[in-house]
């Protein structure tokens, strides 16, 4: 299999995979990405939510919106410009969050153990560096 072939091949699983996991969700998808954003990131303004989700503002503030409801997030003022505001990730958020990723992780780690055998698990786990070197990669670190 050529680079070309390769690539196109694990594009494929890898979003069949992502797909697949995201099954296991009770959240909508945007508002456990900004969740995870807030989680990884630290305080963020609607504007850097959208940037990183390659969203409209209009759809992350929504999205904002709801998780404000819900408690989940909260917003303070921004401390250098008045007319922004920083969301932080709320006990009760990141609490929903770290449910979200056991769920999602118990779920995954159901299928390995009942799709795969002992030598496979090892060669999935050797495999792991290497997609997290190309993942960083490809984001530019």
């Amino acid at each position: 299999m050529d680079d070309k072939q390769l690539a196109e091949e694990l594009r494929l699983t890898i979003g069949q995979l992502v797909r697949s996991v995201r099954a296991a969700d009770t959240m909508p998808p945007g508002e456990a990405a900004i969740l995870g954003y807030l989680d990884r990131s630290g305080p963020l303004t609607t504007a850097d939510v959208a940037q990183q989700r390659g969203v409209s503002h209009q759809s992350a503030a929504k999205a904002v919106k709801e998780l404000l409801a819900r408690g989940l997030v909260r917003a303070e003022a921004h401390p250098s410009d008045g007319r922004k505001v920083l969301l932080h990730l709320t006990s009760t958020g990141r609490d929903r969050l770290a449910e979200e990723r056991q769920r999602r992780a118990d779920w995954l780690g159901t299928a390995i153990d009942g799709a795969l055998s002992p030598g496979e698990r090892r060669t999935l786990e050797a495999a792991l560096p290497l997609l997290s070197r190309l993942a960083s990669h490809l984001a530019g670190n």
